[in-house]
């Protein structure tokens, strides 16, 4: 690796009780020789991973480091073929996104979703990959981390000759958006700040959207507060107060379907009509789409990651009911 590490492996999880610190080491990965030899040269404190309570093995995550460490390295590695492995004509990366006079990464993060042919939802930690020098997306990969599925890696690949949109194109697109950026540079001046949130990328079944807060901060403030949610759909892009008005402009429009894309495409939305938003049932749909989303932003920031999982997940299931609607609606 560039840090210089060459060796790294998820060999040991270690329990600490919070009320009196007792340290309590299992062995992870029994095939690991290192920690092979260490339980031989210090009997009696690597324990194997059975015997850790069902309780806790539910509660066991994939380690950060090393899926980023994989991902890095699958960007070059998942070309099999020697002839285009050795001319790199293949080569992926990770996007980054600039704020400010630094990058970060932004896009490696832990969603609760349910995976294309699975039964239920369970929790994973996920990437999205771009061509090498392109913004479009190539590529997810996940690592799961529940029950028996913990540590699998699972690839999901876009056809090569499709274009889906990234995170780095739905953000220039949002930039670039005489709406937003009005509004912005407006709230954006002395005695006051912007602060936009996380660009949420959410998969929902075979599909992509992509969802970010904005919030407002006066000048010696602590708490920002929310002033706009944006919804972004392959080239549509809307602004409104709540989530809620958001989604009930892009499911109100008249949105072509791709058909391109086998895996992860953008939201296949059927043109609703103006009679849909008007409909009882959509707007209760809507209205609590939005609740989830308001508690999964108050989750994220107090660090509840677990509920925060759990309320997009909510928005996820509540996005393809009225998917489902418009769908009906527009087929009628």
């Amino acid at each position: 690796m560039a840090d210089g590490t060459n060796y790294l492996r998820n060999s040991v999880k270690v329990i600490i009780d919070a009320y009196d610190g007792t340290l309590e080491a299992y062995i992870a990965d029994e095939e690991d020789p290192v920690i092979a030899t260490y339980a031989k040269m210090f009997p009696g404190i690597f324990r194997p991973l059975d015997e850790m309570s069902a309780d806790l093995r539910s509660h066991l995550r994939y380690p950060e480091d090393l899926f980023r460490a994989q991902t890095a390295l699958y960007t070059t590695y998942h070309m099999t073929n020697p002839d285009i492995f050795y001319p790199g004509e293949d080569q992926w990366q990770i996007p980054v996104i600039s704020r400010g006079e630094g990058s970060r990464d932004a896009y490696v993060r832990h969603m609760v979703m349910r995976l294309p042919g699975e039964a239920k939802e369970e929790f994973i930690l996920m990437t999205p990959f771009t061509p090498r020098q392109k913004d479009n997306l190539a590529a997810w990969m996940i690592v799961r981390n529940d029950g028996d599925n913990y540590g699998q890696l699972v690839v999901y690949r876009f056809p090569r000759q499709s274009l889906v949109f990234g995170p780095t194109q739905i953000v220039n697109r949002i930039n670039q958006n005489t709406e937003i950026s009005r509004q912005i540079s407006l709230w954006d001046q002395r005695g006051s700040e912007v602060i936009r949130g996380n660009l949420l990328v959410i998969p929902i079944e075979e599909s992509v959207l992509f969802v970010q807060a904005l919030y407002l901060r006066a000048e010696g403030g602590r708490i920002p507060e929310m002033k706009r949610v944006i919804v972004a759909f392959q080239n549509q892009v809307v602004m409104e107060e709540t989530l809620e008005g958001a989604l009930s402009r892009l499911f109100g429009g008249a949105v072509d379907r791709p058909t391109d894309v086998d895996l992860l495409v953008q939201l296949p939305i059927a043109s609703a009509g103006a009679s849909q938003t008007a409909d009882p049932a959509f707007t209760a749909l809507v209205q609590r789409a939005q609740s989830h989303y308001q508690r999964a932003l108050e989750a994220q920031r107090v660090g509840d990651w677990a509920t925060y999982g759990e309320e997009i997940d909510q928005v996820g299931a509540l996005l393809r009911r009225l998917r489902e609607m418009t769908g009906r609606t527009g087929g009628s």
